[in-house]
């Protein structure tokens, strides 16, 4: 009886090495990123400055600085705009650089929005 023969794999398990060793790579690039991203910060302001905001990478805000002369008792809804502009204004930069930052990884550009950050 003839003794059967498996194909060769044809390097197969080169490439296999390969490519594991590029999603390592790759898995380790992203733990630096988001280590990164998750010490980043923004500030934002609004009405020409005098409300600002600062937020951290867990959207927390850190402060709010209010500049005396717009504190209007008449007008406390106007500073409550004020407020509340910075604050998004502050979080919608936060996003933005932290999305930024997530392309600029070399092999995970483009992910950023589909991982969640």
């Amino acid at each position: 009886m003839a003794k059967r023969r498996m194909p060769k794999m044809g390097g197969m398990g080169g490439n296999m090495n390969q490519i594991m060793a590029q999603a390592q790579k790759m898995q380790q690039q992203l733990e630096k990123a988001q280590a990164e991203t998750s010490e980043m910060k923004a500030e934002a302001s609004a009405g020409g400055g005098v409300v600002t905001v600062k937020v951290n990478a867990q959207h927390q805000i850190e402060a709010i600085t209010i500049k005396q002369e717009i504190i209007d008792p008449d007008d406390v809804e106007m500073l409550q705009d004020l407020v509340l502009a910075a604050v998004n204004e502050a979080m919608r930069k936060l996003d933005a650089d932290v999305e930024a930052h997530m392309q600029s990884v070399p092999g995970l550009g483009g992910l950023g929005g589909m991982m969640g950050f």
